[in-house]
């Protein structure tokens, strides 16, 4: 985040909702040795926005209810595009260029080490989602092979979720330079817009056949503030049936995009623990231990538990709000020189307010009313009659 030396921050944009992850990355300290070219850091901006958690959506509307969802999306998106607006007003009050220290110009170390701790903590959980995931999609993608049964390893989540933790998300997060994962980047980015099609297209084929939910469109839901928190993520797939040829293909492009979206989280919380613990700098021997036993302790967390929505849910209330709607607010009222009923201040009070209650109520929510977790469960209308369905195409 750095600031405009003299310019007013730009006008509300139609941005991406997910911009935790956003704010994560563009917080951190910059990479003194790289040497990013535009395109590469395009594609890794995008895909941290954006990442999987675009077809992640469904899982926030059926917390809050279709109606509220969408609201909600808007909602959130302006409010994030302020909170960003705020930022940068923060910066040029305070003369600084990075979250980081913004906050601890304006609330000391102990601001400064709760921000770190937010901004380890949003992106370490986000590892740990994303390693459920991949374990969840990838087992049905290898017992559609032939001779793979339910006993084989490949169908066991915790082989595949280190099987993948050795060969790929481990050695690419080791790269010290964001700027070399911009081809990582864009092949997610691209299946990430195969996995669209793929939705789409079983949406008009395969959504006559499944039974009409009860109060489907009811405006709003009791779970609607756990919503707001994670409008992120979320294993669309587990919807579609195992013998589903095209959801198939669909959730090997899902695991691969989460895969290749995991060392983008992995590099902000290494760069959040060299800043706190090595001021800025790791030498190449910590540079590795540092990375192998963040996703070690994330590696070994997703192989002892598998409920993705309580994880999302937590994540979102606890780390994700103070980061997007309380912190930016706080540190705007404490540097602002303006009258207290000035619209910026009025609004940054709203925001902060709101992200309070957001964050109260969504953990109370989510610790006395949990969702279920249905982890590797076949849905009901899954059954042999609609075979022929579930592998069949678009009509011409």
């Amino acid at each position: 985040m750095e600031p405009p030396p003299a310019a007013e921050p730009p006008p509300a944009a139609a941005r991406q909702v997910e911009t935790d992850d956003q704010i994560a990355l563009l917080s951190k300290p910059r990479n003194k040795g790289g040497n990013s070219d535009l395109a590469s850091a395009g594609f890794n901006i995008i895909n941290s926005i954006i990442g999987s958690g675009i077809i992640g959506l469904p899982y926030s509307m059926k917390d809050a209810g279709f109606p509220l969802g969408i609201l909600l999306l808007f909602v959130v998106a302006l409010i994030t595009d302020y909170s960003i607006i705020l930022l940068i007003k923060g910066g040029n009050l305070s003369s600084t260029k990075t979250y980081q220290e913004l906050v601890k110009k304006t609330y000391g170390l102990v601001g400064y080490l709760i921000l770190s701790v937010l901004q380890f903590l949003y992106p370490f959980i986000a590892m740990i989602s994303y390693n459920i995931i991949t374990g969840d999609t990838l087992t049905k993608v290898f017992q559609r092979i032939p001779g793979v049964g339910v006993d084989n390893v490949l169908t066991d989540r915790h082989f595949i979720i280190l099987l993948t933790t050795v060969i790929f998300t481990l050695p690419i997060s080791l790269y010290r330079d964001i700027a070399k994962l911009g081809k990582v980047s864009l092949l997610s980015l691209v299946l990430t817009v195969v996995i669209l099609v793929v939705v789409m297209v079983r949406a008009v084929t395969f959504s006559p056949q499944v039974p009409k939910s009860e109060n489907a469109w009811i405006f709003a839901k009791p779970n609607a503030v756990q919503a707001v928190g994670v409008m992120s993520f979320g294993d669309i797939f587990e919807n579609y049936c195992r013998d589903d040829n095209l959801a198939t293909f669909g959730r090997f492009c899902y695991g691969v995009t989460v895969i290749l979206t995991f060392p983008l989280e992995c590099f902000v919380t290494r760069e959040v623990i060299a800043n706190v613990f090595f001021h800025g700098n790791l030498s190449t021997v910590f540079h590795i231990i540092v990375t192998v036993v963040i996703i070690a302790v994330a590696t070994g967390v997703s192989l002892m538990y598998d409920c993705l929505g309580i994880v999302l849910e937590l994540n979102g209330v606890l780390s994700a709000t103070p980061l997007v709607f309380i912190i930016p607010s706080a540190c705007y009222l404490r540097l602002s020189k303006e009258r207290w009923n000035h619209p910026d201040n009025l609004i940054s009070c709203l925001i902060l307010v709101l992200g309070v209650l957001v964050m109260a109520v969504g953990f109370v929510m989510t610790v006395l009313h949990p969702q279920e977790c249905s982890h590797g469960k076949e849905m009901f209308y899954c059954s042999p009659s609609n075979a022929s369905l579930h592998n069949s195409t678009l009509p011409p």
